[in-house]
Parts: C-alpha cells; structure tokens; sequence
C-alpha cells in the first residue's frame, strides 16, 4: 500500500498540537439525511475557534466529475474558484476544551489509504476517542425526538443511547472503514448514525445537527453553543406541522408513524421501531409521496413553504 502520508500535508503549526484529545468527524458525500453532517461541519467551523491541522489532496481522493468545484462568474471572468475541502482541525468547543474535527468530503478514492492515514494522526496525536456522525431516512415521525443508533466499541454509549440495533446490511460510509480499522486496534470509538424522517430527509432539518451536537457530547464532554440551532428547528417544524395538518391523508399517515414509533420505546415486543404488531413496514413511502404532491401544489413563498419536496 502506498504511504499513508501522501494524502495529507501539515500545517506550519501542527507540532504543537496537544495529545490525547477527542478526535470528531462528519463528512459529506454518500448519504447525509436532514444535512446533518452538512450543518454539523458548517455550524462548528462557523461557531466556533480553530486552526488547520491538516489538509488531505483532493486531487487524489475526490472525483470531481461527481462533485465539482463551484465558481463565480462576474459578468464577463470567474472572480472565484471553491474547491471542496477534506482537514483536520484544533478546534475548541464553548468552554475553551480544544478537539481535534475532520471535516468535508467523503473520500471517492483509495480507501484503504485514507483509512491508514487517519490511524496514523490517531496515533500521531495520541487520540483519546473517535466519535463520528452520519445521518440516514427512515420511516420515523418528526413529532418524536430524533433516535440514534450507535456502532463502535463504546458500551456505554450503545446501552444508553441506541433506540435501534438492527442485524443488517448496508452501503458503507467512508468512515465506517476507519471505525472498523480502529476497533481492530481497541481504540474508543462509537459511529452515530442519526434517524431522520424519511419524508424530510431532503431538507436543511435543524434538529438533526442538534442531535448530531448532542450525540457527540454525550461522547466526549465537549460543549456546543445550539440555542440559534434549537430556534431554527422550532421554526422548522412549525411549518412542517401546518403543512401537514392542513391534509387529513398526510395526518392520518403521520399518526401510522407515532403509534409504531410509541409502541417500539414502550418496550412492546416489536422487532423494530420500523415494524408494526402486523409486520409490516409504515407507510413512509406514501407519506413522502403525499407530501410531494401536496407540496407541489402549494404557492412557492418562503413563509408558507418549509422547503420539502
């Protein structure tokens, strides 16, 4: 396997970097539900303090034909080039703790590679923990807190957090090698994989990055500033509720989901919160064709629309 190392560049600073930090990470690619990871990324290197540790070559981990660069055309030249970016970063939460944050792409390429290189900075930086975050539809209400399912070696985190433990097989994210890699190696690690509602899972949903933020406190002890993050979801779902109230078929295929939802958490004898007493999977395919149409027939205003579809 070719080096490790030759798909990152350090900083001028990145010697003094402290050891035994919690490593978090979140990158956007395959699948990110209600923008998680998106807003995730954005809201902490927008919020918060820090500096570059590190930064991958995209010109070997990114195809660019899947996901291009943006530009800005003023009038008669390109005025900007953006292209998308993969690093590593000290940064630090509320109080002053500094964290280590990997953020950007999915690599497209070389896997295996990246996978090794990530274990050297855990091991170059002597990483305490590794706790990452990814975000997948499901057939789940937006009237109930969002769920988590937990992978990884943290015990702890998997008995008192994970609503959902399901035997099954499923597309990898880039970062489900690396966690595999570092269990190999007894490593602290835990994957959160966030339960967003199947019919908004192609929205900017704030409660997801809220429960992403929350997720990865529970992991780490780190603290995050989410009161603007709260706001927006309490906005957010208040239109969502009045576009659905507003039709009786999408409210009775919501209530479907919230007495499926309730009797799982009740401990009921239900394989999965996915699955009712009768066995079969909710309707969460007709909700999200209803809410399409419905939505398709509405004035396309910014304040009567919650932006679904």
């Amino acid at each position: 396997m070719a080096d490790p190392r030759d798909l990152y560049e350090l900083s001028p600073g990145a010697e003094g970097v402290p050891t035994g930090l919690p490593l978090v990470a979140g990158l956007t690619g395959f699948a990110d539900a209600g923008t998680a990871v998106g807003q995730l990324s954005q809201y902490m290197l927008e919020t918060l303090e820090g500096e570059i540790v590190a930064t991958f070559d995209a010109d070997i981990l990114l195809d660019y034909r899947a996901r291009r660069p943006i530009i800005t055309f003023d009038q008669d030249h390109i005025s900007d080039y953006r292209a998308q970016t993969l690093t590593l970063s000290l940064m630090r939460d509320e109080i002053g703790q500094p964290f280590l944050l990997l953020s950007g792409f999915e690599p497209d390429f070389r896997w295996n590679q990246f996978s090794s290189a990530i274990l050297d900075l855990v091991e170059r930086y002597e990483v305490a923990t590794t706790t990452w975050v990814h975000a997948i539809p499901m057939p789940v209400p937006h009237t109930r807190p969002l769920g988590v399912t937990v992978s990884g070696n943290r015990v702890d985190l998997i008995e008192s957090l994970s609503v959902w433990k399901p035997t099954t097989q499923a597309p990898a994210n880039g970062l489900h090698l690396v966690e595999y890699r570092l269990a190999e190696t007894g490593h602290p690690t835990a994957g959160f994989v966030l339960l967003v509602p199947h019919y908004l899972a192609d929205t900017e949903y704030p409660d997801a990055a809220v429960t992403a933020l929350s997720s990865i406190s529970a992991a780490t002890g780190l603290i995050f500033p989410t009161d603007r993050l709260r706001e927006e979801g309490r906005e957010f779902l208040t239109k969502v509720d009045e576009q659905v109230q507003g039709n009786q078929e999408l409210s009775r295929l919501v209530q479907t989901l919230e007495e499926r939802h309730d009797t799982y958490m009740e401990g009921n004898p239900l394989p999965s919160p996915l699955i009712g007493l009768d066995g079969q999977v909710p309707s969460a395919d007709s909700i999200a064709a209803e809410l399409e149409k419905f939505l398709a027939s509405r004035p396309g205003d910014d304040e009567g629309s919650a932006g679904l579809g």
